[in-house]
């Protein structure tokens, strides 16, 4: 009887050998790979302050922007570019000369504010796109009515 427990004990013991060199087989062909992978490409949504729906000629106004990236790779470069389809009017950024439209312009932050001034008495509207170094865009349009 004791023999047979020795055995047992003994094929038991194999059994959980055998167990543990095939799960170290398994987890090492998942590692084919000599890299590890790092997503560097993370979509990201734009987050704008409301702005006013009407403006008169020569006025300036503050349009206040986020960029949230949905991950973090801390070499995404964004840009911006813009172009204005109806009135006429200058973006710029702080007191910096006021972008030409259709140019990429980088951004050096993810929040920022940009000042549109009116030239125009007529509706004005233009779309901004805020661009990544991976492709990933995101168009805004504006609107603004001219004031009584």
């Amino acid at each position: 009887m004791k023999n047979s427990i020795n055995i047992a004990h003994g094929f038991l013991s194999i059994l959980y050998s055998v167990l543990i060199l095939f799960l170290f087989e398994i987890s090492l062909a998942s590692c084919t790979q000599d890299e590890l992978q790092i997503q560097q490409n993370f979509p990201f949504e734009i987050s704008v302050m409301p702005t006013p729906k009407n403006i008169s000629k020569d006025e300036t106004v503050e349009i206040r922007f986020q960029v949230l990236p949905l991950g973090d790779y801390s070499e995404t470069q964004y840009f911006l570019r813009y172009f204005q389809y109806d009135g006429s009017g200058t973006l710029q950024y702080f007191n910096n000369t006021p972008y030409l439209p259709n140019d990429l312009y980088p951004l050096l932050q993810k929040q920022f504010r940009l000042y549109y001034t009116s030239t125009s008495e007529i509706s004005q509207s233009f779309t901004i796109w805020i661009i990544d170094n991976f492709g990933n865009e995101k168009e805004i349009k504006f609107q603004f009515n001219i004031k009584d």
